[in-house]
């Protein structure tokens, strides 16, 4: 227990911070290109757009493609591309590449569906006054997929929160690899059974305060 208590003092406070800094670079990149492309994607299927079903094959099948990947593989797949990135993919910022190349169409699915779930009728009817795409996105598709949009980041954060655990296991930081370091490859159970606490912990937080605020954000 005191030997618990040693190693979480000298080393919970950095693996905290290892993992917020993966999380929080890789969450804002794959919630903004994924976004964009979850739009590019509704706007390329809906007819009341620019419907071009090429370019939305194309891209739904890259999409597809890299979530098809388990993200242990594709971690290892990127870790050349980490290096050319961040210089050291052994590091929170090499790991921050590897989750952000996961997140994007991750969050891009879930974009899509977002907008996808409005109600055409609505949609249409700012289509018929001659608003562009941009206005209507605007004044339509951004606020009535507000609170789905919402909810997708938490499910986003919270999947990249399980994923950073994974990015300890190449010694990249973060609290997986305090997991590894010193819960299993010491043999130290109080170490993981805290560090699996800590994260059902923050998961906790991180989906409250995802649900009050969609809730917050629902429209009647």
């Amino acid at each position: 227990m005191n030997e618990t208590w040693t190693i979480l003092q000298q080393n919970l406070g950095t693996a905290l911070w290892d993992t917020a800094k993966m999380v929080f670079i890789s969450g804002f990149i794959g919630i903004v290109f994924g976004t964009i492309i979850g739009l590019g994607l509704y706007y390329y299927s809906n007819p009341l757009f620019a419907p071009h079903p090429l370019i939305n094959s194309v891209a739904g099948f890259i999409i597809n493609a890299i979530r098809s990947l388990p993200f242990l593989i594709l971690m290892v797949v990127l870790i050349p591309f980490a290096k050319l990135v961040a210089g050291d993919p052994y590091t929170p910022l090499g790991g921050a590449v590897s989750l952000s190349v996961a997140a994007i169409p991750f969050f891009a699915r879930l974009a899509e569906g977002a907008f996808a779930e409005i109600d055409a009728g609505v949609v249409e009817a700012a289509r018929s006054t001659g608003a562009s795409f941009w206005l209507t996105f605007q004044e339509v598709l951004f606020p009535e997929a507000l609170s789905a949009l919402i909810r997708g980041v938490v499910l986003t954060l919270i999947s990249l929160l399980g994923y950073s655990a994974m990015v300890g296991t190449i010694g990249a930081g973060g609290i997986g690899d305090l997991a590894i370091q010193y819960g299993y490859n010491r043999y130290n159970t109080g170490v993981l059974v805290s560090v699996i606490v800590i994260l059902i912990v923050i998961v906790q937080i991180v989906q409250w305060c995802g649900d009050r605020l969609a809730d917050h954000y629902t429209r009647s």
